[in-house]
């Protein structure tokens, strides 16, 4: 009935895929976009806030909640940027740096697991065509 809705196969696709990133993260006590949002501040400390929203392409309001919410944890803390008075940094703290090996380690598992699932060559193909198809549709 829904092979040729793109709303219900993208979103039975994503259920299933929060399942496994779900369990992936449980570990850490994080939920998935909280991981995400450290391994962006990890790979980038003294990250604004509007870099880390760009690069998860997430909402401002959406990326202040998850930082609030780690910063509350102890994983990352908030500070003024000397360059942009306005601004501020969001850099990890010492709880996040003893994870984030882990963290990238869990995302390369992650990885290595969906090509084996999908095949290397259609896992490609399929996160390719999803970028591109996310940056028509907007």
């Amino acid at each position: 009935m829904f092979e040729k809705c793109i709303y219900f196969n993208t979103n039975a696709l994503a259920r299933q895929i929060n399942k496994i990133w779900d369990e992936a993260f449980k570990p850490f006590g994080l939920s998935p976009a909280h991981a995400y949002v450290l391994r962006v501040v990890l790979s980038q400390p003294g990250i604004s806030m509007k870099q880390i929203a760009e690069e998860l392409e997430l909402a401002p309001s959406t990326v202040t909640r998850f930082v609030d919410s780690l910063i509350n944890k102890g994983y990352l803390s908030r500070s003024s940027d000397d360059e942009d008075k306005r601004g501020t940094k969001i850099t990890p703290g010492l709880k996040a740096k003893k994870i984030h090996k882990q963290l990238e380690k869990t995302g390369q598992e992650l990885y290595s697991k969906m090509n084996k699932v999908i095949g290397n060559k259609a896992f490609s193909e399929l996160v390719t065509g999803m970028r591109e198809t996310r940056k028509q549709v907007t």
